[in-house]
C-alpha cells in the first residue's frame, strides 16, 4: 500500500480510536451524569415543595421543572453538537488538522474544568459547559475520521468504526456515575478528563497529519513523526490530480468518463451539491432518525422514573443498563462499514466487466445500509413507544444498533455521494440543518409533561409515520443508480 509504513497507520488508528472512544461522544451518556446531577441537587430549588421532598420509599425527587431543565440543558448541547458542525467543517477543510484539533482541546478542556467546579448553586454554567464539550468533542471526531483514507478499500469500515466508537464513549458517563457511588467525586474525575488533553495535544503533533490525509494516498505521503521538510509540497502536487480522477470516476461523472472544464468547475461547486435532492433526503433521513434518538436520551431518566413508579433502584439499575449497551456501539457500527465496502467492490468490479457507471456502482452499495438504518429505527422507535419497564433492555440495544448505524452511514454516505474536497463542509452542513430538526426535542417534552400528562401515545404516533419517511431516501438513491446503469449517458 502507498504512503505510510504499517505500524504507524496502526498507531494512529488506535491512538484516533481511543480518543473518540474516551472523549467525543461523551454528551450520549447524559442519563447517567443527569442522576448524578439530581443526587448532588443541581436545579433541586425549581421544584415545587411538596414535589421536590425525597420520598421515603423512592429516595428520588419527581419534579417537572427540574426535568424539564436538565431536558432543556441536553436539547441545547445536541443541538450545538450539530449545528456548531458546519463551521468546524469549514475550519477543518480551510484551516487543516492541526488547527482544528488545537481548538477542539481549547473547547473540550474548557468544559470539563467548567464541569469539574460547578456546584448546585452554579449549575447554570452547565449551559455553557455542555455545548463546548459537544464541540470539542465534534472536531475530534471530523480530524479522526480522515483516518479511514490510510487504508484504502476498507475506508468505510475504518469511518463506520470511528462513529461507533464516537457513539460508545457515552459510557464514560456511566464510569464517572460508578464511582461517584464509589466515593469518587464529580471534581475528581472532570479534572482528570481535562489532564488528558496534555495526550491529546501529544497526538496532535505526533500522530496526525497537520494538513488533510488524501484519498488516495500518494506513493510518497508522509505525516506525524515520518514527515519530513518539503513533503507537504510534494504531497499536495502528486494528491491533487489523483484526487481529481476519483472524484470524477467514482463521485462526480455518473459516465466515468472525465469532465470537461465547464462541467468540472459546475460539479466541483459546493452548493451544487448542497441543493441537490440527494442531498435534501438525506439530510431528511438523518434528522428524522436522529430526533428519535435525542429524544430519547433526553428524557431516558424522566421515562425511567415514570415506568419503575419512581423507585430509585430500578431507575439506577436501568441508567446502567443502557449505559452499558451504548459501550457495544464500537462492535457494531463496523458492521455497517464493513457491508458498505464488500458491496462496493462487488459492485465494481461488475460495473468494470459490464461497462456500467463506476459512481452509480459505488453508490448502490449505500442503498442496503440507509435501508437497514431505516428499518432499525422503526424497531427501536416500536419499543420505546410501549410503556414496558422489562421491554426497555430490548429499546436499549436497537437503540445503540441504530444509532451506531446511523452516524457511521451518514458519514459513510457522503464520502460515496460527494468530492472529497467537500467532505468537511457537507458533513457540517447536514449535522446542522438537522440540529434544527433536534430543538424540537424539548416543545415534545414539555407537550408530553404538560397537555398530554406523561402520556406520549400520540406523539409517538407521529413520530412513528416520520420514520416511515426515511426509507424514501434509499429508494430514492437505488432508482438513481438503477437510472445510471440502464442510461450511462443521462446526466
Amino acid at each position: 500500500m502507498a504512503g505510510p509504513g504499517l505500524p504507524l497507520r496502526v498507531a494512529t488508528l488506535l491512538t484516533g480510536l481511543l480518543e473518540c472512544l474516551g472523549f467525543a461522544g461523551v454528551l450520549f451518556g447524559w442519563a447517567s451524569l443527569v442522576f448524578v446531577f439530581k443526587t448532588e441537587h443541581y436545579f433541586e430549588e425549581l421544584c415545587e415543595p411538596e414535589a421536590g421532598l425525597l420520598s421515603n420509599t423512592t429516595g428520588q425527587a419527581d419534579c417537572k421543572a427540574q426535568d424539564e431543565r436538565f431536558s432543556l440543558i441536553f436539547t441545547l448541547a445536541s443541538f450545538m453538537n450539530n449545528f456548531m458542525t458546519f463551521p468546524t467543517g469549514y475550519i477543518f477543510d480551510r484551516f487543516k488538522t492541526t488547527v482544528a484539533r488545537l481548538l477542539a482541546i481549547f473547547f473540550y478542556t474548557s468544559a470539563t474544568l467548567t464541569i469539574a467546579f460547578t456546584s448546585a448553586g452554579s449549575a447554570w454554567l452547565l449551559f455553557l459547559a455542555m455545548p463546548a464539550l459537544t464541540i470539542g468533542g465534534i472536531l475530534f471526531l471530523i480530524t479522526n475520521l480522515q483516518i479511514g483514507n490510510l487504508f484504502g478499500k476498507h475506508r468505510s469500515t475504518i469511518i463506520t468504526l470511528y462513529n461507533g466508537a464516537f457513539d460508545s464513549s457515552s459510557a464514560v458517563f456511566l464510569i464517572i456515575k460508578l464511582l461517584y457511588e464509589q466515593d469518587i467525586s464529580l471534581r475528581a474525575s472532570f479534572i482528570f478528563l481535562s489532564a488528558c488533553s496534555v495526550w491529546h495535544v501529544g497526538r496532535t503533533f505526533l500522530l496526525m497529519p497537520r494538513g488533510h490525509i488524501p484519498y488516495p494516498l500518494p506513493p510518497n505521503y508522509s505525516y506525524g513523526l515520518c514527515s519530513g521538510r518539503g513533503s507537504r509540497k510534494e504531497e499536495k502536487k502528486t494528491a491533487e490530480p489523483e484526487n481529481r480522477e476519483l472524484q470524477s470516476s467514482e463521485c462526480l461523472s455518473p459516465k466515468g468518463e472525465s469532465p470537461g472544464p465547464g462541467q468540472q468547475q459546475k460539479l466541483r461547486s459546493f452548493w451544487s451539491y448542497a441543493f441537490s435532492r440527494r442531498f435534501a433526503w438525506h439530510m431528511v433521513w438523518l434528522s428524522v432518525i436522529q430526533l428519535w434518538h435525542y429524544l430519547f436520551i433526553g428524557t431516558l431518566n424522566s421515562l425511567l422514573t415514570n415506568l419503575a413508579g419512581r423507585d430509585r433502584t430500578q431507575v439506577s439499575t436501568y441508567t446502567n443498563a443502557f449505559a452499558i449497551t451504548q459501550f457495544f456501539g464500537v462492535l457494531c457500527a463496523p458492521w455497517n462499514g464493513l457491508l458498505m465496502d464488500r458491496l462496493r467492490q462487488r459492485y465494481l468490479k461488475e460495473a468494470k466487466r459490464t461497462g456500467s457507471s463506476a459512481a452509480a456502482a459505488a453508490l448502490s452499495s449505500a442503498v442496503p445500509s440507509l435501508a437497514l438504518t431505516s428499518l432499525l429505527c422503526l424497531g427501536f422507535a416500536l419499543c420505546a413507544s410501549i410503556p414496558v419497564l422489562s421491554l426497555q433492555y430490548v429499546t436499549f440495544i436497537l437503540q445503540v444498533i441504530s444509532r451506531s448505524f446511523l452516524y457511521g452511514g451518514n458519514a459513510a454516505f457522503l464520502t460515496l455521494a460527494f468530492p472529497s474536497e467537500h467532505f468537511g463542509k457537507l458533513f457540517g452542513l447536514v449535522m446542522a440543518l438537522s440540529a434544527i430538526v433536534s430543538l424540537l426535542q424539548f416543545p415534545i417534552f414539555t407537550l408530553i409533561k404538560g397537555p398530554l400528562q406523561n402520556n406520549p401515545l400520540y406523539v409517538n404516533v407521529v413520530l412513528l409515520l416520520a420514520t416511515l419517511l426515511t426509507f424514501v431516501h434509499p429508494f430514492l438513491v437505488y432508482r438513481e443508480c438503477q437510472a445510471w446503469k440502464e442510461n450511462p449517458s443521462k446526466p
